[in-house]
């Protein structure tokens, strides 16, 4: 196949490896993979905390800054999507399966075990909502903002290749054509493999946890969540290989619709007012909160810091672990937008859609929770079954039966879209940058992706994906650091232009 690139063929080939690793011997990966994320997060959980909040401070400064009104393209390029297809897009390739499978999960687990204070009171109801939004809020999005910013910035104003070692290119010249911007690039292909197969492992414990739920006769264990896996990877694939502008752009616009839905009937037929209050006073709360934990490690307590390494660091890491792949798409589709309609439009939109969307399914997990019969947490707490959170909130409201087949069909679509843009963008930064990569080269990856997140299901299930990623993702934090100066410095000689 031509613009085959070196970066295919050695990350083809470590991904590879490390699939019959999974495949041969499931216990010894499981075992290597949780000590590496021990020590990761013992000696280096700072490094991700100290980056999100880095990464927030910098990319805020460019878009309030003299910057903010340049063009992610020439000066009379305009936008190639409507403003809906975009939010639906980037929204749809950043968030995915994790704000359905933690939408209740989380902010429940905050209320029975909180960093600080004392569980299952009215303060800890309080403060799980915006203790989710921390996790879910600018933090990830500023992340996907800056590799995306950068990527945009080089291919359609610089006219570099699309691919994350371009980024370099004023710190190393030509050098990032060599071994140097090989390194990166694989870096970054592999941070994209088990970043998404982590998703994709979320998206088949929670379809068939939820099947499982509304009907007990349907066998819920490892071979189902590998026939699931399997199913949606042919329906992803046929969506990467119809392109952009088709299968991924439609299912995009689905699945927002489902989401927005889904948000609507809960609020509707729930605690409006109530959780209508929760929403703004959460959203100040995390407001207030946010620069007193955002380069904290330990939140007043020693049981906070606990909390920190078993959430927080997770989070981080999973972020960075999706940022090239994300990054790289959202740049694909932002082109003709400026500095600063695009950072608005990155953080100011998704971070408040996932306000909302957690105030509305967690708050009405809580709500339940404190006035109800307590089934909710039994479902996420015995046995760890955070994947039926959220059928457990909806069998507590009318027309759970259809409402709980939607969101198993919204999960679904989360997992097309996620899949579906990490395969477009591996193929990208395998091929030099490629903005149509050859469809063979997708459909590659695309089986790499969903065999990943096969053996580290057979590995570990749900502790081996959270070890796969936060091991992935460190090599690309520091990568992060090197992109802010690169693209400041490039930034400073646009003064010559304005």
């Amino acid at each position: 196949m031509k613009n085959l690139t070196p970066v295919f063929y050695i990350s083809f080939f470590l991904s590879i490896i490390f699939i019959l690793w999974g495949a041969l011997t499931p216990s010894h990966l499981e075992s290597v993979s949780t000590s590496i994320q021990t020590s990761l997060q013992v000696k280096f959980g700072w490094l991700h905390h100290f980056t999100g909040g880095i990464i927030i401070l910098f990319v805020i400064s460019l878009a309030l800054s003299k910057y903010g009104h340049i063009k992610l393209g020439k000066d009379d390029d305009e936008p190639e999507y409507s403003t809906f297809s975009w939010f639906a897009m980037l929204f749809s390739a950043g968030m995915g399966i994790g704000l359905v499978f933690w939408g209740v999960a989380e902010p429940l687990s905050h209320y029975y075990d909180p960093p600080i204070g004392e569980a299952q009171s009215l303060e800890a109801a309080k403060n799980a909502l915006s203790l989710t939004f921390f996790h879910w809020g600018l933090h990830p999005w500023a992340i996907y903002a800056l590799v995306a910013l950068a990527l945009a910035y080089f291919t359609f104003r610089k006219n570099l290749p699309g691919v994350i070692s371009a980024s370099f290119y004023p710190l190393l010249g030509d050098y990032v054509k060599g071994p140097i911007g090989i390194i990166i690039d694989t870096v970054a292909v592999f941070a994209t493999v088990f970043g998404v197969a982590t998703s994709l492992g979320f998206g088949a414990i929670q379809i068939i946890g939820g099947i499982h739920y509304l009907n007990n006769d349907f066998p819920n264990g490892l071979n189902m969540q590998i026939i699931i896996i399997s199913g949606i990877t042919i329906l992803f694939m046929i969506s990467v290989l119809s392109g952009i502008g088709k299968g991924m752009k439609w299912i995009s616009n689905i699945n927002i619709i489902l989401a927005i839905l889904l948000v609507l009937f809960l609020l509707v037929l729930g605690s409006t007012s109530l959780l209508l209050h929760q929403f703004t006073s959460s959203l100040i709360r995390y407001a207030e909160f946010l620069p007193k934990i955002i380069f904290s490690l330990a939140p007043l307590s020693m049981k906070g810091s606990k909390w920190i390494h078993d959430w927080t660091i997770f989070y981080w890491a999973w972020w960075v672990a999706w940022s090239p792949f994300v990054g790289s798409f959202i740049a694909r589709i932002s082109k003709g937008r400026t500095i600063r309609e695009f950072v608005i439009g990155v953080l100011a939109v998704p971070t408040v859609f996932c306000a909302l969307w957690f105030t509305v399914l967690g708050g009405t997990g809580i709500h339940l929770e404190m006035f109800g019969t307590g089934e909710i947490w039994q479902a996420t707490d015995q046995g760890i079954n955070a994947e039926i959170a959220l059928f457990a909130v909806l069998n507590q409201m009318p027309f759970q039966t259809i409402t709980s087949i939607l969101s198993i069909i919204l999960i679904g679509t989360f997992f097309i879209t996620s899949a579906d843009s990490a395969t477009y963008v591996m193929g990208m930064q395998t091929t030099n940058g490629m903005l149509n990569p050859p469809k063979q080269i997708k459909a590659i990856w695309g089986m790499v992706q969903a065999a990943a997140a096969t053996v580290l299901l057979w590995a570990g299930g749900l502790h081996a994906l959270q070890s796969a990623v936060i091991s992935s993702a460190f090599p690309f934090t520091l990568i992060l650091f090197f992109i802010m100066i690169s693209l400041y410095k490039e930034l400073r000689e646009e003064n010559i232009k304005i």
